[in-house]
């Protein structure tokens, strides 16, 4: 339950889920790396190489 919650407080407090908000829909799925969220795989997926 609490990774709902924290997707939850994501969903309705961030920006980027602005529009996803607008058409009342939920936002998945979407990926959380560090404090950048993606709405499907970036292109360049070198950013998750360290």
């Amino acid at each position: 339950m609490l990774p709902l919650k924290k997707f939850l407080k994501l969903r309705d407090t961030r920006p980027e889920f602005e529009p996803i908000r607008e058409k009342n829909r939920v936002g998945v799925p979407m990926l959380m790396y560090e404090d950048q969220i993606f709405f499907g795989l970036p292109e360049d997926l070198s950013i998750f190489k360290e």
